[in-house]
């Protein structure tokens, strides 16, 4: 509600005031009374008044301490900071102002000169809490100012310009399932009333606007309802239903401080009806601020109820269906209220996260907007979380509301920039872009393969698959937080213009996660295969002199064969085995046939590979790579025997690519689908 925001009187008001006042004789207990009612305004200009009368050097340090804390609650920091300065200069002797100065400088996010105050006020009250936790708190705004590439630092916050004025707008709230009408507070020129005595502003009154599909606010226009009155009037919020509305209402008179109370309005037909007095209200108590849980069991708000921890606490009560009566009020507990100030509920949808303002819990300046999640019992335990920036700021930011479960809404602040005192912000969480994009190559000469079989598999159990094309690039859009494996694979149809008999997949795997990714990014991952050729080499395998008997050394080689079975599941090959020239034919055809099953008994009995993708072939010395004569022609020993090596090879060849294993079971397949255009975004974002 305003009462707690502050606002700055025209100067003809001044003048008219201070006229007014000279006839005053006391100045001094005029202006106490006026502070004591919550009257800052004129509580100033008074304590000026008397400053001027008083002789007495600690009297004088009292008002100018007393003028410094009225500015301070009209939200004047400027004016509070000169005051509190002048206080200090003239020795006023309580150590609460060093703590009070410290407070006016982080709300103008003049943190390094705030530490200095808050550890002078530590060495003054080392027993208050409040200075060291101070100082933090600068320390962590400045830190919260810098972030880079945080959850919080995405969000994107905008003053909502056409909507507000050069006075206070605040308190926005929903008032249709829609969420295209929005309900504010504000004390713009037209407002019922005269000049609030707290505030020296116009008396607060609701407001209505509504956003057409281009997204354009309408003129706010007064709330034509019973609610208006010459009282102060806000903090409106409708029920789910829309069969309620919640308000505060703040009387005032003169020399008289009246507490705000809340009052419930029931739908009637197009219009409201009058307010009623909540029946847990008490007149001698402030109420405000109340929101009403979505499933309308539940009312939260803010009081200075006997029993808290502060200053102002959140409380809530429950709604009985059977006796249709509202409960005692109930306090949201310690890790929620604090010694100062808590106020300004929202509950989300769910009921299980609490949404306050506090200035005591750490924060950047002024009221911050913190979160607080209800344990398992519906308790609120744990310590509440800090929105940060840009959500928070060094001035006061407060009364939050969101649209449905969409990070998306608005909220009030008085931060630097703004068009008036408080201004109603907008925020919303973009949604992040992540793309996966590669390229599939031949490893012979680096030209485009087609037809290669992209896979993708997510953390969240997805899996995509994708043909690349004639360029053999490749897209996926991915989630955001998800964790990735692409590899790659092929089958009969993977060509290149080189290379018609196909490619080979392999073990790379490329890994990639969204996790932790603030910011849109580009993932690369480009594949290299090795195209298949009539005759398909691997590393050597040797064999005993004259014999088929394989070296313990060629199984390193054979179970580089395995791994390329392994990775291409689909291919049936041939092994070859080729001799060199020497010798007799028949002696190395049957040798050459030999060497050839000795390479698949092993792959079949000691790697278990099935017969059925294997074959063996022995060539003798019918395929030489070199010639005899080409032989001869070398010039050493060394130089022949390494080109009859070449001729005495083992390789091997596909001869298809459809084996299919009958005993593996049907489920333990991996069913990947083709990613269909805008299912990546399918979820709607929370």
């Amino acid at each position: 509600m305003k009462n707690l925001k502050k606002g700055v009187l025209t100067a003809s008001a001044v003048i008219a005031f201070v006229f007014s006042m000279s006839a005053q004789k006391n100045y001094f207990k005029d202006a106490e009374k006026a502070y004591d009612t919550h009257q800052y305004f004129n509580a100033i200009e008074l304590y000026k008044q008397a400053y001027s009368k008083t002789k007495k050097a600690d009297a004088k340090a009292k008002i100018l301490f007393k003028t410094a804390d009225s500015y301070h609650q009209i939200n004047d920091l400027k004016g509070a900071e000169t005051y509190y300065n002048k206080a200090i200069k003239a020795k006023y002797a309580d150590p609460i102002v060093l703590l009070k100065l410290a407070d006016c400088l982080k709300a103008q996010q003049k943190y390094p000169e705030a530490i200095v105050e808050y550890n002078n006020y530590k060495k003054e009250a080392p027993d208050d809490v409040k200075g060291e936790n101070g100082a933090k708190s600068c320390e962590l705004a400045q830190q919260w100012k810098d972030a880079k590439n945080t959850v919080e630092t995405r969000l994107k916050v905008e003053n909502v310009a056409s909507i507000n004025t050069k006075e206070s707008d605040f308190g926005p709230a929903f008032s249709d399932k829609k969420y295209t009408t929005l309900m504010f507070t504000s004390t713009r020129q037209g407002a019922l009333g005269t000049i609030d005595l707290t505030t020296g502003q116009n008396h607060s009154d609701l407001y209505e606007t509504k956003i057409d599909k281009n997204g354009k606010w309408s003129t706010p226009a007064p709330l034509g309802t019973t609610l208006v009155s010459k009282m102060n009037e806000g903090g409106a919020y409708v029920s789910k239903k829309g069969d309620l509305m919640f308000v505060t209402r703040c009387p005032e008179a003169k020399n008289k401080q009246l507490k705000c109370q809340l009052y419930v309005c029931k739908k009637k037909g197009p219009t409201w009806g009058e307010p009623e007095l909540l029946p847990f209200c008490i007149d001698t108590v402030s109420f405000r601020h109340a929101v009403i849980s979505n499933d309308g069991t539940t009312l939260y708000f803010d009081s200075r109820l006997g029993g808290g921890y502060g200053e102002n606490d959140i409380w809530m009560c429950t709604y009985n269906s059977k006796s249709k009566a509202w409960g005692e009020p109930v306090n949201c507990g310690p890790s929620v209220n604090t010694a100062g100030l808590e106020g300004y509920p929202y509950i989300s949808d769910d009921n299980k996260t609490l949404y306050f303002s506090s200035n005591t819990h750490l924060g950047m300046g002024g009221l911050d907007i913190f979160k607080a999640e209800k344990d398992a019992n519906g308790k609120f335990t744990k310590a509440p979380e800090n929105l940060k920036s840009p959500m928070n700021s060094a001035g006061d930011d407060f009364g939050i509301v969101f649209e449905g479960k969409k990070v998306k809404g608005y909220f009030t602040s008085n931060r630097e920039g703004g068009k008036g005192s408080d201004d109603i912000y907008s925020f919303i969480l973009p949604p992040l872009f992540f793309n996966l994009n590669g390229k599939v190559v031949s490893t012979e000469n680096n030209e485009p393969v087609q037809n290669a079989l992209i896979r993708l598999k997510g953390s969240s159990g997805e899996m995509f698959e994708f043909k690349t094309p004639a360029d053999g690039k490749y897209t996926f859009k991915l989630k955001e937080n998800t964790s990735y494996e692409v590899t790659v694979a092929t089958d009969k149809n993977t060509v290149s213009k080189s290379f018609v008999l196909g490619f080979l997949a392999n073990q790379e795997m490329g890994k990639l996660t969204t996790v932790a990714e603030n910011e849109s990014k580009d993932f690369v991952k480009d594949f290299a295969l090795t195209p298949v050729k009539a005759e398909i080499r691997f590393p050597a395998v040797l064999y005993e002199l004259g014999k088929a008997d394989l070296k313990p050394e060629s199984k390193d080689s054979l179970n580089f064969l395995y791994q390329t079975l392994i990775d291409n599941p689909g291919i049936v090959i041939e092994l070859q085995a080729h001799t060199d020239s020497r010798g007799a034919d028949d002696k190395n055809q049957t040798l050459s046939e030999a060497r050839a099953q000795s390479c698949v008994d092993y792959l079949a009995n000691e790697k278990k590979v099935p017969l059925a993708r294997l074959m063996s072939k022995g060539w003798g010395e019918k395929k030489l790579l070199v010639k005899d004569a080409e032989i001869d022609k070398a010039p050493t020993k060394e130089e022949k025997e390494a080109l009859h090596q070449r001729n005495r090879r083992t390789v091997f060849r596909i001869l298809n690519w459809d084996y299919q294993d009958p005993n593996a079971p049907k489920s333990n397949k991996p069913v990947y689908k083709p990613q269909v255009s805008g299912e990546e975004n399918s979820e709607e974002v929370e």
